[in-house]
């Protein structure tokens, strides 16, 4: 926070509340120590300086948008408290929110100083549209007080508002203080005790006796003393506080003396901008009082820029055309009073109108920046390359200034003085790039090449503009100097280099340089002498050199010819390089050499040399012979593949190196190995061989070595990757599945052993028995295990196998033992009434109905639908068959549609019945009658009678509501009540009610309800309740079967369970039968009882578990019982039985007993 200066009075001694209308702005700098006789910096103030008279005169200030439409007020809080200051911006015209700054004084920015005791806050309200800002200040010192200030800006609008804050407090006479007691630093750290304090930390000390010496007022002493004795007076009356001590006469409040001579004394200070004018203005309180006035202590006297008025009692300094030298302190003597200010003006920013442009010239040409700022007699720099240019006498640069225009002038610009140029001004800098480059330079006549024959002159001459450049001569970088054998001649623009024999030391690159330029000409002198090979010194026989392959071979043959001849190896048309890696070329001094690193068999040849250079050309010729080993071998091929074996054969190598082929190496890995193993250590003259012993389903590749006298060739290229592979075994378990008259169905398991190769298919054959004709039935191979042999004759019989098939071939085919008759065999019909069937069927009006029932049976039988012995409408239910199943579909339910259908499946004779029982079900009708049957108390007996139409099921219960008569809406007392009678408790004396109620069944309330006829009115007390005398209700019942046993099928191996309930009193006995026998003590069956529901569980049941079974209840009074079927499947029909191999008369046995149970 910062901490602005207190104004507890002004300059000229009146309250600060009394000036608040001049809003001055003013903050406390760090020099406020200085003496006011001389120039103070300490207090900056902004106003208009006018009397009360000039008000009325136009204001030179720049035009200020209204953006506020509410500003901060000055205010006065005292010590501690807290205070807001608020802003408030209308934002209709805005496209977005203003920019808002808070200061303190004249530069201090509060944004920066926000804290614990400043908080800035923005918010606003969408609609209004008013953006409100906020100044929080929290516990408020005394130093917070000073002048303050809001700035708004959007875009190019500007406003503001100054206001002050000053901060009282309680005033407390001195006379009431003991200033020795009060500024004496204690341990316990009293509150009058100054801000560093630090006495409370240091160890405490036994208490001195308290001296008698006499009361003195120490705040007379201090006001009267000068600020340099405050330390020595402390010290003396035992003041330790000395910082506490100042801190407190700060705020004692200081008696101003009224000025006699100034009603009015100028402001502390005042600033105007450079060029504008400024007022000075003092209030007298004697006008006839003579008045001077003073700058920086010299009397000023009346000019054009220093013009005095008198206004009554007002005297005014008007200061035109301000400048620099105007910025300084002022003061005004009345008499023997004299009162002081400062004028501070502001300098304007010096602009650049227009920027320096980019130069580019020539030498000893005259060069010339000019730029035009905004105001004249304004200072400059100028800069090259970031540093000042120098202007002194002897420079080379010049400096000018016309009014507003800036030169800077350089008469003969040399290379040197390209750069980058800058002018600076206080408002902006401009810059610019000067480029000083040569004359062009003109080649008239270049250098020329020139050939010379050793020891004829040399002669190069050149021609160039401007004519008086010198210029210097170099061969090869080297400069030339003059001899007396070379000549160097420059007249005008020729210039000629003269060699009087030429020499092997004088060719090389020659180059002129003209002085001062970049540009050279060049030339080229070669001394030449024709080339010559000197073979004849090599001694090899026919020029003819053997090498074995594999060995390093160097040849070196002396050369001759000047300048050095351009040597070049060639084999036929290629030739041989100096960067080649085995094979090189190389040429030093009077020698040329052929390398091979490593000799092969592609070196064999006639290489020649051949000599070049200026004077002329030579050839020569040197044959290689190279002796190598054999060349691999092509691919071996593997024709056959067995389970760990394979068979190979190769082709000869092509080439044999030059020696005849000895044997062969075999190798083998396995295809994702990199590690190769020999086969054989032995050679092998054959070009076959059959490898053994790998494993079955990794995959193999194999390659081959060729052995000469000079060694081993490199290995051929692998063979194919190869896989051995074996058969698999043949198939498992085949047997005959399904005959038609034309067709026969087999089924078979896969074969035991598959092996790496897997299984690609089943290959199905058959054959007419008698006949070794097989023909194959499926073309292409199946995957499954099950195939049907179509187009077959009727009546014929065949023989049928099947072969497994993978990439190492067919399996051995598992045949049928015995032959197949190509005849339908006939399979009685069976139903399969899905579980959810065996119940009965439910669904409501409006429903889809879709029932499918599976049933078996050879050849497909036929189905027939009876509902209670009629035929079904087909245009009312829509019946659909297929081989394996029925389907009844009803699109949309209806009550007609409830009954029992019966299905009957026939093949042949053979027939079989099923009976579904379906149910459509639709919310039912209201009950028939509701009658009051009795009143009294808060109670009414209802009774009523069931509805006419239970919608097809068991109404499951009532629901009751009641209306008071006068507003007649409905209540629920009760819903889902079983019995057909009720009393309706706690209803309210003195109303009139009416009862309706709703039947409810599995589909839902009924739509309507039936209403008692009459009311029921609770009457008051005093009326007697008629009571009726009830006989006891005789309980005792018979058995009676309320849910009957159904028919069931199970699954073999699986537990199945009867369920009935029954109702008897007292408790029945339940017995359970299967084919009329009591079953007792049977561990395969459990029997339970719970709530009158009765379970039988039978434990894992076989076909002979099926039969008939039986439930009966007996008591007292009579006994019941009910019966179903149980079908147990997972049996065997005749056709599974023969596929199985069962004897015959075993067959007849075991399906005897099974048409006796089933006739039961």
């Amino acid at each position: 926070m910062p901490e602005p200066t207190r104004k507890d009075e002004t300059a000229n001694g009146r309250p600060e509340e009394d000036v608040n209308s001049l809003k001055k702005l003013s903050i406390e700098l760090p020099n406020d120590s200085v003496p006011a006789t001389g120039r103070k910096d300490s207090v900056w103030s902004l106003g208009d300086g006018q009397g009360p008279d000039d008000l009325e005169k136009p204001i030179d200030t720049p035009p200020r948008s209204t953006l506020l439409i509410e500003s901060p007020q000055s205010a006065v809080i005292l010590v501690g408290g807290d205070i807001t200051f608020v802003a408030k911006v209308e934002a209709k015209d805005l496209l977005r929110k203003p920019t808002v700054k808070w200061f303190k004084g004249k530069w201090m920015d509060l944004a920066s100083k926000t804290g614990k005791h400043l908080q800035l806050k923005e918010t606003f309200d969408r609609l209004t549209k008013i953006h409100t800002f906020e100044m929080h200040i929290v516990k408020a010192k005394d130093n917070y007080a000073g002048n303050y200030r809001c700035e708004v800006t959007y875009k190019d609008k500007f406003d503001s508002c100054s206001f002050d804050l000053e901060v009282k407090e309680a005033e407390q006479g001195s006379q009431n203080i003991d200033i020795r007691s009060a500024f004496k630093r204690s341990s316990e750290g009293q509150e009058d005790a100054g801000e560093l304090d630090f006495s409370g930390l240091l160890k405490h000390r036994e208490p001195k006796p308290e001296d008698d010496t006499p009361e003195v007022d120490v705040w007379d002493i201090l006001k009267n003393a000068r600020p340099d004795q405050y330390e020595k007076i402390a010290f003396t009356y035992g003041i330790t506080d000395l910082r506490g001590l100042l801190r407190r006469m700060k705020k004692i409040p200081k008696e101003v003396k009224k000025s006699e001579a100034f009603a009015k004394k100028l402001d502390p200070a005042y600033q105007a901008d450079k060029g504008g004018k400024i007022r000075l203005v003092v209030d007298l309180a004697d006008p006839t009082v003579d008045l001077k006035w003073y700058k920086n202590g010299q009397e000023i006297r009346s000019s054009p820029k220093f013009i005095f008025e008198h206004k009554g009692t007002q005297r005014i300094m008007v200061i035109n055309n301000c400048s620099m030298n105007d910025d300084a302190a002022y003061s005004v003597a009345a008499g023997d009073e004299k009162c002081s200010t400062e004028l501070f003006v502001k300098e304007l920013p010096v602009k650049i109108v227009k920027d320096i442009e980019a130069v580019k010239t020539t030498v000893n040409e005259r060069v010339e920046l000019e730029c035009e700022v905004s105001e004249e007699g304004a200072q400059v720099k100028w800069m090259k390359n970031g540093v000042e240019v120098p202007t002194g006498v002897r420079s080379r640069y010049r400096v000018k200034c016309e009014g507003t225009k800036h030169f800077l002038v350089i008469d003969d610009a040399s290379r040197e003085d390209t750069g980058t140029y800058s002018v600076m001004a206080t408002g902006g800098t401009s810059e610019a790039h000067v480029q000083v480059d040569l004359k062009p330079l003109k080649v008239l006549r270049d250098l020329e090449d020139a050939k010379v024959l050793l020891g004829q002159p040399i002669k190069l001459q050149c021609e160039i503009s401007p004519g008086n450049v010198p210029g210097r001569w170099y061969r090869n970088g080297q400069l030339i100097q003059p001899n007396d054998r070379i000549n160097i001649v420059h007249r005008n623009r020729v210039h000629r280099l003269e060699i009087a024999a030429g020499s092997l030391h004088d060719a090389g690159d020659y180059t002129f340089v003209p002085e001062g330029y970049s540009q050279s000409l060049s030339a080229k002198i070669h001394i030449f002498d024709p080339p010559r090979v000197h073979l004849e010194s090599m001694n090899f026989p026919d020029n003819t050199v053997t090498i074995v392959a594999g060995n390093k071979l160097r040849l070196e043959i002396p050369i001759s010819g000047e300048p050095a001849p351009r040597v070049v190896w060639m084999k036929g048309e290629r030739v041989i390089l100096e960067s080649g890696n085995r094979v090189r070329a190389e040429t030093c001094g009077d020698q040329t050499s052929l390398t091979i690193d490593v000799t092969e068999r592609e070196d064999i040849g006639n290489y020649k040399i051949v000599l070049q250079n200026e004077a002329g050309e030579a050839t020569a010729s040197v044959k290689i012979k190279v002796v190598d080993i054999p060349d691999p071998p092509e691919a071996p091929l593997v024709p056959a593949v067995g389970g760990d074996w394979c068979s190979m054969i190769w082709e000869p190598p092509k080439y044999d190196g030059g020696s005849p082929i000895l044997g062969y190496f075999i190798e083998r890995k396995k295809k994702q190995s990199s590690r190769w193993m020999r086969l054989n250590f032995d050679q092998i003259k054959e070009t076959s061989f059959e490898p053994k012993k790998m494993i079955e389903g990794v995959p193999y590749e194999v390659r081959i070595f060729a052995v000469n006298a000079i060694g081993v060739s490199k290995p051929s290229e692998p063979s194919k990757a190869f896989t051995p592979l074996a058969v698999t075994s043949e198939p498992t378990m085949l047997v005959v599945d399904d005959v038609t008259d034309t067709t026969v169905t087999v089924k078979w398991r896969p074969p035991e052993t598959i092996g790496a190769a897997g299984l690609d298919g089943y290959s199905v054959e058959y054959c007419i028995e008698g006949t070794d004709d097989w023909i194959v039935s499926n073309n292409a191979l199946t995957e499954k295990t099950k195939y049907t042999i179509t187009g077959l004759t009727t009546g014929s019989k065949i023989l049928v196998r099947v072969k497994a098939i993978n990439a190492a071939g067919a399996s051995s085919p598992r045949t049928i033992q015995h032959s197949v008759l190509v005849k339908e065999v006939i399979e009685p019909p069976k139903i399969r009434v899905p579980r959810h069937l065996k119940q009965t069927y439910t669904r409501r009006v409006g429903e889809a109905v879709n029932v499918v029932v599976p049933f078996m049976g050879k050849p497909r039988p036929k189905v027939t639908w009876l509902k209670e012995g009629t035929a079904i409408d087909p245009t009312h239910v829509n019946i659909r068959n297929t081989d394996c199943d029925s389907i009844i579909f009803i699109r949309k339910a209806e009550r007609s549609h409830s009954g029992k259908y019966e299905m009957a499946v026939q093949v042949e004779n053979h027939v079989d019945t099923a009976v579904l029982d379906i149910q459509v079900v639709d919310l039912p009708g209201p009950p028939q009658c509701v009658n009051i049957e009795d009143v009294w108390g808060g109670n009414v007996a209802l009774v009523w009678t069931p509805p006419k139409d239970n919608g097809n099921a068991q109404i499951i219960g009532y629901t009751i509501q009641k209306a008071d008569k006068k507003t007649m809406e409905w209540y629920t007392c009760i819903e889902h009540y079983h019995r057909t009678c009720i009393t309706i408790p706690e209803l309210v004396v003195g109303n009139e009610y009416f009862f309706r109620i709703f039947a409810e069944n599995m589909c839902g309330l009924s739509e309507t309800a039936t209403q008692t006829k009459k009311s029921a009115l609770i009457v008051k007390e005093g009326m007697q309740l008629k009571t009726h005398d009830y006989s006891d209700h005789d309980f005792m019942e018979a058995p009676k079967f309320t849910q009957p046993l159904i028919n069931t099928f199970a699954i073999a191996g699986y537990n199945a369970t009867l369920n009935c309930s029954v109702r008897a009193n007292p408790r029945a006995k339940v017995i359970w039968m299967k084919n009329k026998m009591a079953i007792l003590d049977d561990p395969r069956y459990r029997m339970f009882s719970n709530q009158g529901v009765c379970t039988l569980e039978i434990r894992k049941p076989s076909p002979y578990d099926g039969g008939m079974y039986t439930c009966k209840a007996i008591n007292d009074l009579g006994e019941a019982q009910v019966d179903c079927k149980l079908e147990v499947k997972g049996g065997f029909t005749f056709y599974e039985l023969m596929k199985r191999g069962v004897p015959l008369h075993l067959i007849d046995k075991y399906m005897n007993e099974k048409t006796v149970e089933q006739e039961k």
